[in-house]
């Protein structure tokens, strides 16, 4: 039987991650000519190049993208049967750590990750909140496994994967003597009424925006809130209507004590799962998305299997 080194697989693996020979090597703590040795060796057993010349720098070839994808799996694996082992000797369930981007509505997230804790063997659950482009070199380097976000991952240096949740629409609430204002002439009725949206980088606040320009509406902004829960509590003491996922409206106006206004037709926010694995195989993971597709978002996991997106390879630079 042919062995695989996996020591020179590493080297490219980390080549891959990093971006260059000269991070890969502070990295491992290695000069980069030994990187470049072993990276050689590893193609001449392979017999095929993993690299080809990209202007000053290098790109991946086929045959590298694909023992990338097989290196990420094994090295990947590597990390759960330590973790495995680890929680097999007193260290308690192996865990599995998620980051929220700060813009989703906490509802939904606690809808889609409630399945993960209610297992026969539940993992540690460990989240982290944060904004998308905090959270992606997190999970390129496997500190964290899943993203949950509100928008996909853009294109970046990482080997990413878009995998879409769903779609939800985009519910207007205020507090009860507005809404039953704003209600009369919707949605005409919130041109110069007072509103509290979202901060100008989030996705819901893009998407309500253009509606708005759509609808030819004008609100008067009395109030811009990152937090959505500042939001909400802005609008339960009166100052003005939010605009709420719909998926999270009912909880957001029992919660607050809101009423709902009505909802914007073609006004829409998408919902996607990033991972740094093209097929999804994490046990938790796979649990999330397909709760999310099937409870949370009622479509059907087989026909949203086929709207996962790659992005573009990274590309390391010159040996």
């Amino acid at each position: 039987m042919e062995w695989l080194n996996y020591h020179h697989l590493r080297y490219f693996w980390m080549v891959a991650r990093e971006g260059s020979l000269r991070a890969a090597a502070e990295k491992l703590a290695v000069s980069q000519p030994s990187i470049s040795a072993q990276l050689k060796l590893l193609e001449e057993s392979l017999g095929q190049p993993l690299f080809k010349r990209a202007g000053r720098g290098l790109a991946l070839t086929e045959t590298g993208r694909v023992v990338l994808e097989y290196a990420e799996d094994i090295f990947r694996g590597g990390q759960e049967m330590l973790e495995a082992v680890r929680s097999g000797a007193g260290g308690g369930p192996p865990a599995f750590h998620v980051g929220v981007v700060d813009s989703l509505p906490k509802i939904v997230v606690r809808r889609m990750l409630a399945p993960v804790l209610s297992s026969p063997t539940p993992p540690r659950l460990v989240c982290s909140e944060g904004l998308l482009s905090d959270l992606l070199p997190d999970i390129a380097a496997h500190r964290i496994d899943l993203i949950l976000a509100d928008e996909p991952a853009p294109s970046s240096p990482y080997r990413l994967f878009n995998h879409s949740l769903g779609t939800c629409g985009v519910t207007f609430c205020a507090p009860p003597k507005l809404a039953v204002k704003l209600r009369r002439r919707f949605p005409r009725s919130l041109d110069d009424a007072p509103a509290i949206l979202p901060g100008e980088s989030t996705p819901l606040r893009r998407a309500v925006e253009q509606w708005f320009d759509a609808q030819g509406l004008q609100p008067r902004v009395v109030a811009e809130c990152d937090d959505g829960a500042l939001m909400k509590m802005f609008a339960r003491d009166g100052v003005g209507f939010i605009p709420v996922h719909s998926v999270a409206a009912a909880d957001a106006c029992a919660t607050f004590h809101l009423s709902k206004i009505g909802e914007a037709p073609d006004c829409h926010c998408h919902l996607h799962a990033i991972t740094a694995e093209r097929r999804l195989k994490h046990p938790a993971i796979l649990t999330v998305t397909q709760h999310a597709q099937e409870a949370v978002f009622g479509r059907s996991s087989k026909s949203s299997s086929a709207t996962n997106a790659e992005l573009p390879e990274p590309e390391p630079a010159a040996k």
